[in-house]
């Protein structure tokens, strides 16, 4: 039994290695290489040791951890989609419903069911180590952009309002982080690298 174990954990373990190979539109600091997921989760996994204290509620930093190292492993079968796509929704889909069953399927059953069931924890996004997830993985695509004056941003002429109500999440899991971010946020529009929409321009007039 053990040894069926090990080698059902190998086989999980050579599949995720694909991950390297899915590239983020994000780009890395103050860089012009696209990130990849591999690099993505290791560093929200950082991000989530260094940050902890500043979440607003107490929480399992293991429990994090795992969503942040997992939550982009459906990517490997369903690839990744841009956060402010137009034309598809960047949502649970059943396309990584069948993704987790079949990548995370290759563990033993127990593992198998424990990573499928934190994954769809993340997507749900509910509980306090979910929202802090979460507040990991909108918050580094955020420091990148500004870092790449605008980065994405810029690239695909994504507005203020767009960037503004996807980053928001930051807030469940930390008034914190959020404050900061919103500052940058605020910031990016002053230097004229985030336009607002000019009908909130007159709606605000």
């Amino acid at each position: 039994m053990h040894t069926d174990n090990l080698l059902k954990q190998i086989d999980f373990i050579k599949e995720i290695d694909k991950l390297k190979y899915i590239q983020r539109k994000t780009k890395l600091f103050n860089s012009d290489r696209h990130e990849n997921d591999a690099e993505h989760s290791w560093h929200l996994a950082m991000m989530a040791i260094i940050l902890a204290e500043h979440s607003d509620k107490q929480i399992d930093i293991l429990k994090v951890l795992k969503m942040v190292l997992i939550h982009d492993i459906v990517e490997i079968d369903a690839g990744d989609t841009f956060i402010y796509d137009t034309s598809k929704n960047h949502v649970n889909t059943e396309e990584e419903r069948i993704a987790a069953k079949r990548i995370f399927g290759l563990l033993p059953v127990e593992q198998a069911k424990e990573f499928i069931a934190i994954w769809e924890e993340f997507e749900e996004g509910s509980t306090d180590e979910a929202k802090f997830a979460k507040t990991m993985d909108r918050f580094e695509p955020l420091l990148q952009n500004v870092s790449n004056n605008g980065g994405t941003w810029t690239e695909f002429d994504v507005p203020y309002e767009k960037v503004y109500d996807k980053k928001k999440a930051i807030k469940e899991g930390s008034e914190l982080i959020w404050n900061y971010a919103e500052n940058l946020i605020n910031e990016s529009v002053d230097k004229g690298v985030l336009k607002k929409e000019l009908t909130n321009y007159k709606r605000n007039e």
